[in-house]
């Protein structure tokens, strides 16, 4: 060990960033420990986010396509199909079981060192868990973040009332109604499930869209789409208050610009406003690192604090709060320590919402690149002109591609469709190594696949797309 300190590395945290930078360091070379306060590795993510909710999302749409009918025009007739909903609870947790071991199972085959318990800083190389002081020539913050609190909401997810994601993943049975505060990604693909499985389910959105952020004409069909589903979304509108008597919750709401006001019954609220930065008993002020006004760690581009030797990744640091952002930036960061080159393009984050159909994102939208004063061009292609969408009725849905007018060099892509988070992959790929829309327009791709699609609205580009 350098200058006797017991690790490298310490990391705090073991989410898809923590993790993820652990292994990578300890295959670098660096004695490395990662300091996870859960019972389980994985952080959020894999315990009670993207892993169980895709579990969930699967199992709901199978049940809706066997109950609903949906399969009869293939030929397929299922009569009585019938919920199951504690298989299908106990069928995630499974899930989740196996990936939080395999993570388990990585450290052990890596050396990193499971250190359990929560960690503060006593001072800028020395974390203490428990009674016990750990100290590291480097450390790595990488807490993740958690639910934002509403004012006037009061979540308890034990009494499957008011609940946060957390407790949106494990009621006990089908609400009769479903209130969803937040028209983000979250809140919508939670609302799909339960949606999916028979619940009424309403979406307050404090916006004037849902998808906040998102491009605009994605965020208008995305709505136009769910609401065909069964959604009521209620826009433009504030949520004040929250009372529970017995099993029930009334919602005080108003128009976001002022009126007056209304109350909303549900068997079940999910506060899904979005997510703020773990920061809270890190006990930073020990270390100099301080935050910055939205309760975020600035970092370098070598992910460094500006306090020596201490670095942060994930969603305790500015941009979007995704898993595989922190991924890559723990990679990257565990190869900064290690002395090596680093490398995530933060302009390049893929973002995709898992509901039916899925929506998928890369580069800027159409808004970002008119406030620019770019000169652009868009391509569309529905899926109702896709020869394997047709066939597998399929076609809600588009991709649309945006490319500088001069230079045809592809500034962003939205998708949406069921395949549109494995599709955002290509053009991901693409604008990484700087493409054109010519390019991808005369790339061959197989047919009949949805991906065909891409093609085509890179040809819609230049106003040449051959089916439609």
């Amino acid at each position: 060990m350098t200058d006797n300190f017991d690790y490298d590395l310490l990391v705090i945290g073991s989410g898809p960033g923590g993790y993820v930078a652990a292994i990578r360091a300890a295959q670098l070379g660096l004695k490395t420990g990662c300091i996870e306060s859960r019972e389980t590795l994985g952080g959020t993510c894999l315990n009670v986010g993207c892993i169980p909710s895709k579990a969930m999302l699967h199992a709901s749409e199978l049940y809706h396509e066997a109950h609903s009918g949906a399969l009869e025009k293939f030929g397929v007739k299922l009569t009585g199909a019938k919920l199951d909903l504690k298989q299908m609870l106990s069928e995630k947790l499974k899930a989740v079981e196996e990936l939080t071991g395999g993570i388990a199972f990585l450290f052990k085959k890596n050396k990193v060192d499971w250190i359990k318990g929560r960690g503060a800083f006593e001072n800028a190389n020395t974390v203490k868990v428990g009674e016990k002081s750990y100290t590291a020539k480097n450390i790595l913050i990488a807490t993740g973040s958690s639910v934002t609190p509403l004012p006037g909401v009061e979540i308890d997810n034990d009494k499957h009332v008011v609940v946060d994601s957390t407790g949106a993943l494990e009621l006990p049975k089908v609400p009769g109604h479903m209130v969803v505060i937040g028209g983000g990604v979250i809140g919508l693909e939670l609302g799909s499930v339960w949606l999916r499985l028979g619940a009424k389910v309403t979406v307050v959105e404090y916006l004037d869209q849902i998808l906040p952020g998102m491009d605009g004409d994605i965020r208008k069909d995305a709505a136009r789409i769910f609401k065909k589903q069964g959604f009521d979304i209620r826009t433009g509108t504030k949520v004040t208050g929250c009372t529970v008597k017995g099993k029930k919750a009334t919602l005080t709401m108003e128009p976001a610009k002022g009126g007056d006001s209304e109350t909303l019954e549900a068997d079940v609220v999910l506060v899904a406003i979005g997510r703020k930065p773990n920061i809270d008993g890190l006990a930073l002020e020990k270390s100099g690192v301080e935050t910055n006004d939205r309760g975020q760690i600035e970092v370098g581009h070598d992910f460094q604090t500006d306090v020596a030797g201490v670095y942060a990744i994930g969603d305790v640091t500015p941009g979007p709060m995704l898993a595989h952002k922190a991924e890559d930036e723990g990679i990257a960061a565990a190869e900064f320590i290690a002395g090596q080159q680093g490398i995530v393009n933060h302009d390049l984050i893929p973002g995709v919402v898992y509901t039916y159909p899925e929506i998928a994102s890369i580069g800027k939208t159409e808004e970002e690149v008119k406030d620019s004063g770019t000169e652009y061009k868009v391509g569309k292609f529905p899926f109702a002109g896709n020869s394997r969408a047709k066939t597998n009725r399929d076609t809600d849905g588009y991709v649309k591609v945006i490319a500088d007018a001069e230079t045809d060099r592809v500034l962003g892509a939205h998708i949406i469709s069921s395949l549109a988070g494995t599709m955002i992959a290509q053009v991901t790929q693409a604008m990484e190594f700087g493409a054109t829309s010519e390019d991808i327009a005369y790339t061959c791709h197989a047919h009949p696949t949805h991906s065909e699609a891409i093609k085509e609205a890179a040809m819609a580009v230049q106003g040449k797309p051959i089916h439609i």
